[in-house]
């Protein structure tokens, strides 16, 4: 099978680049991958017929998660998604996988490397953090609650060095104070009445824009009521 570019297929189609980088995120052009951040796509494609929003597509970007994961669907904006979030959230905690070790581990499932060594931790919280992301899709409408906060930072923090730790609290709040870029951050007596009245504050909101995202996110940071993995919960929330 030979596979063309974005370019060359917007020409043999007579469409704009970007019309067939969407179509491929969407998943609607049948054999296309990614490589990187680069689309293959098979030469004898067909171009996709354009929808007004037939009932029998997904109309939100919830939806088409949704059905790209039950379907297992490659190169789409669900691959993209957990590609990316995955790869720069851990990244930002320390990580030493790069991209596309992160790619390989979620396409195959394993990791394959010659001459290197690689931290145990890092693979694991890779494929933990891809399951926390199925989690988010799954549950992306209900209420956000303290339990599901935590089932989030046991699934993400399960089978690592620090769950073998006896003062480690996986999946349940700090044992012991901590801090975040030298700040002090809530003492463990008191997150659980924080973290209530966080997400009571939170919840309360009908419609919850930008900037109440944003607010939470910094609010529970401050709080940082898990020994580690705050930021990488955080951001998934």
């Amino acid at each position: 099978m030979r596979y063309l570019s974005v370019a060359e297929i917007a020409k043999k189609w007579d469409v704009s680049e970007r019309s067939v980088r969407n179509y491929c995120a969407q998943g609607r052009v049948n054999g296309a991958f990614l490589t990187g951040k680069t689309w293959n796509i098979p030469e004898n494609a067909e171009k996709p017929e354009r929808t007004n929003k037939r009932k029998d597509k997904p109309t939100t970007l919830l939806d088409i998660l949704k059905e790209q994961k039950a379907s297992k669907c490659s190169g789409g904006i669900y691959h993209k998604t957990q590609i990316e979030l995955t790869y720069n959230s851990n990244h930002m905690e320390g990580s030493r996988l790069t991209h596309d070790q992160t790619r390989y581990i979620f396409e195959t499932n394993t990791i394959g490397v010659e001459k290197e060594v690689l931290n145990v931790d890092d693979v694991i919280e890779t494929a933990n953090h891809f399951r926390c992301i199925d989690m988010i899709i799954d549950h992306a409408k209900a209420a956000l609650t303290e339990k599901f906060i935590k089932e989030l930072h046991l699934v993400l923090k399960n089978g690592t060095s620090d769950s073998r730790k006896d003062w480690f609290a996986v999946g349940e709040y700090k044992k012991l104070p901590n801090e975040v870029g030298g700040r002090d951050t809530a003492l463990p007596e008191e997150v659980a009445d924080k973290m209530k009245a966080l997400l009571t504050e939170y919840n309360a909101k009908e419609k919850k824009t930008f900037e109440d995202i944003l607010d939470f996110h910094v609010k529970f940071e401050r709080i940082h009521p898990f020994q580690d993995g705050n930021g990488r919960v955080g951001r998934l929330i």
